[in-house]
């Protein structure tokens, strides 16, 4: 045992817990046992056993007891002044702790891929607002690694990834599923092919892609690797929505989140290009430094996103 817990442990065996300290300040201003017990919300019986408790652990008398009531000794003056101190002191620590926690559930920092920032977190954000109006929320987007260094960092409450699996040194969980698209505008040779594009092809040809990190490259990089690894890019941008607008353009076929492009597949202004094999997925998971799971807001919002 350090020599610091053996002091705590000393002054706990010493000093009258807040509870008792409480009882006898009531005593002494209201006079009597039996009203401090009814201000308490304990039984005079069982007020009466705490105060002789505490008078056994000081080894002192605190209380002169007659029919007309109870009245503080010369010591019991004095322990009573202390103790007001010590519930004085108490009520302090109480509100400071009070106003950390209500600062910490006023602000909420969250971190997100940049797909999910722009097509998933909005409808969560209107949602948390109307639990919590009063919640001032900062938004930090983007890639997947950056989210987990983040994350990592305390610089956010909670953050939200794209790809293979749970960054390390943070837990999470799934939150959702995605499914990534081959894209290229109206005309590209690929849009008018029968059979679907060999995974071996598709690894050979320049794409427009997000930048490393991204969960994007990290999926695109894992199913490519049995064919050749991907190519070097056609271009690579470190937004969604630049890789979008690249692909519309006609620079060239693009993968994006089946999330980002519905407006775009929709108008026609974007054409699915059918790749062979099962499909390239991903989870979206929400994470949070290992051991710290979520609290407040960010427990708050968690909870929106199922």
């Amino acid at each position: 045992m350090s020599e610091r817990e053996g002091v705590s442990g000393g002054l706990a065996r010493r000093v009258p817990d807040l509870g008792a300290l409480e009882l006898l300040l009531a005593v002494a201003r209201l006079g009597s046992v039996g009203r401090a017990a009814r201000e308490t919300g304990v039984s005079q019986p069982a007020a009466s056993a705490r105060l002789r408790a505490m008078e056994r652990m000081l080894g002192v008398t605190l209380l002169e007891r007659s029919p007309r009531g109870s009245r503080l000794t010369e010591a019991g003056v004095l322990v009573t002044d202390w103790a007001r101190r010590i519930v004085e002191s108490a009520e302090s620590f109480d509100a400071g702790v009070s106003a950390l926690r209500d600062r910490r559930d006023s602000r909420l920092t969250v971190a997100a891929s940049m797909t999910i920032a722009e097509y998933l977190l909005p409808g969560w954000l209107i949602a948390l607002r109307a639990q919590l109006p009063d919640t001032a929320v900062r938004l930090r987007a983007g890639n997947s690694a950056a989210v987990a260094r983040t994350v990592l960092a305390a610089e956010a409450d909670l953050g939200f990834v794209e790809g293979l699996g749970v960054p390390p040194g943070l837990d999470g969980t799934v939150i959702g599923h995605d499914r990534l698209l081959v894209v290229a505008a109206p005309g590209h040779p690929w849009t008018r092919r029968r059979k679907p594009v060999p995974l071996r092809e598709l690894a050979a040809t320049g794409l427009v892609l997000r930048e490393p990190g991204s969960g994007t490259r990290q999926v695109l990089d894992a199913a490519l690797a049995a064919h050749g690894g991907l190519g070097p890019p056609l271009l690579e941008l470190a937004s969604t929505t630049a890789v979008k607008a690249a692909a519309v353009s006609g620079a060239g076929p693009a993968v994006l989140s089946e999330l980002a492009v519905r407006e775009e597949l929709a108008a026609r202004r974007l054409i699915e290009v059918v790749v062979e094999g099962p499909g390239l997925s991903r989870a979206l998971r929400a994470v949070w430094p290992r051991g710290a799971r979520p609290a407040g807001p960010a427990r708050q919002l968690l909870a929106l996103t199922g």
